[in-house]
């Protein structure tokens, strides 16, 4: 495994203070009704059997429903656009830019790392004796806007107002354009919120295992609930690190930074946690990225918790959480019990298995991420050998490692980034014509791997067999695959 080489991350900061900079709203919100009623309807076939089923169709029968007053009315009765008005305007953005195709390339690769981090954690391939989630949760909507605000999620439970069943994502649109370090931080924005939901009873026992881990220490034990309130937040770090790795963690470092710049802070991560936040503190988050690349299973992982740690104490000043003075040590050991509670407490809702069985970045991705850097910084086609195991959180991390290396092009990193990912995307049969929840679910199971052995490969001959086991070629993440 190459060692961890962030030499460029003061360039990965500047990318995305730039990015923050940019307050490019998109398009403009349809507030007219029957003009957004007749862009709609002219795009339907645009849109995949699932999305229909699950999008399209329910928020036209809604507006159908309330018709040209009732839309109105929504819209007078939030003029600050902060709750039903902006989520009604936020659903008809994602389906007209999907079906106008606005940022097609961007768009699509935003869908394709969305989707891929929803079947991770919910195909069937991944969830080998672990049932299935008790709700159905379907890949989000994705789109862009809303620059003032920033990544945003609007779960499924906000948007089935409208009738939809799945959430919607957004991204400010310079990040179609710029900003690499936002895209690591997807991970967390969909790996998270809804799949804590996904399984009745499953964020309640996240929440109860963080809560008890930091009682039964002293120290730690007066955090208790500022951890266990903000566990949504909390586990969806946890999350994202799970299904993209070490990049999901420094990308996080990086892309706080870069926004704390770009809204007249220092650029460093905060120390200090307001009680009003859902959020725990960047300096603390900070140390819950290390906490958790240190449990991921490949060889670098301690090289790397090391370097997203130091990255963090280099911001280090007076930390508050909640309005209560914390030591370095403390918030340090805290993250840590709230990293190990979250990755290794078997869940009752998970038939007790642990997330961290479920999920989880091997030596495997680890090595395609580096397979992949030589197609990101040149024009060489993938590996011929690797696009059966390649995923969109390869490519995301594989353009991440690489824009923090000496001098990347990180432009270029970006366009080549969304270049792979639409290809992936085009490829994805939950975006084509049959009606397919996840592709993770379309696996063969074989009853005989052919491979050759020699003589001289005898001895290992165990270890290739369960290499070609855990590499099959339809499933989802090949490092799932290994969970027995």
């Amino acid at each position: 495994m190459a060692q961890p080489d962030i030499s460029n991350l003061a360039a990965c900061i500047e990318d995305a203070r730039l990015a923050g900079l940019d307050q490019d709203p998109g398009p403009p919100d349809p507030t007219d009704y029957h003009n957004l009623r007749g862009r709609l309807m002219a795009v339907r076939s645009r849109f995949s059997p699932l999305y229909q089923q699950v999008a399209f169709d329910p928020f036209v029968a809604t507006l159908d429903s309330i018709g040209e007053s009732g839309f109105m009315s929504v819209l007078l009765r939030d003029q600050a656009l902060e709750g039903t008005g902006r989520l009604m305007l936020d659903i008809a953005q994602a389906l007209l830019q999907r079906g106008e195709r606005f940022e097609g390339k961007a768009l699509g690769s935003f869908a394709e790392v969305v989707a891929d981090l929803y079947d991770g954690f919910l195909s069937a391939e991944d969830r080998r004796g672990v049932n299935p989630p008790d709700l159905e949760v379907d890949p989000p909507l994705v789109k862009f806007g809303e620059p003032a605000s920033g990544p945003y999620t609007w779960p499924a439970d906000a948007t089935k107002t409208f009738g939809l069943k799945v959430a919607v994502v957004n991204l400010p649109p310079a990040n179609a354009r710029r900003g690499l370090m936002a895209w690591p931080a997807l991970a967390h924005e969909t790996s998270g919120h809804d799949i804590l939901h996904a399984d009745t009873g499953l964020l309640a026992q996240v929440s109860g295992a963080v809560r008890a881990a930091l009682q039964q220490d002293n120290s730690t034990a007066g955090l208790a609930g500022y951890w266990a309130d903000r566990i949504d937040e909390t586990a969806s770090d946890v999350f994202g690190i799970l299904n993209m790795g070490p990049a999901a963690g420094i990308g996080l470092v990086a892309f706080f930074r870069g926004l704390n710049a770009a809204f007249g802070n220092p650029a460093k991560l905060r120390t200090i946690g307001p009680d009003q936040d859902p959020h725990p503190a960047d300096i603390v988050r900070g140390f819950l990225a290390a906490a958790t690349v240190r449990q991921l299973e490949f060889a670098g992982a301690g090289d790397w918790a090391d370097v997203i740690e130091g990255e963090t104490e280099k911001d280090l000043a007076t930390i508050r959480l909640a309005g209560t003075k914390v030591t370095a040590a403390v918030a340090r050991k805290s993250a840590e019990i709230v990293s190990r509670a979250i990755v290794t407490t078997p869940m009752p809702s998970l038939e007790m298995h642990a997330l961290g069985e479920i999920q989880n970045w091997r030596d495997s991705d680890e090595s395609i991420v580096q397979r992949l850097t030589n197609s990101l910084t040149t024009a060489n086609p993938t590996p011929t050998d690797l696009p059966s195991k390649i995923y969109a959180a390869h490519m995301v991390a594989a353009a991440t490692m690489s824009a923090l290396r000496a001098g990347a092009n990180i432009p270029a990193l970006f366009q080549r980034m969304l270049d792979l990912l639409k290809l992936k995307h085009d490829a994805n049969p939950i975006f084509g014509p049959l009606l397919v929840r996840r592709a993770g679910n379309i696996v063969r199971d074989r009853a005989y791997l052919p491979f050759r052995v020699s003589m001289a490969d005898e001895p290992d001959g165990e270890a290739a067999a369960e290499e070609a086991a855990n590499g099959r070629s339809a499933g989802r993440h090949h490092r799932a695959a290994s969970h027995r």
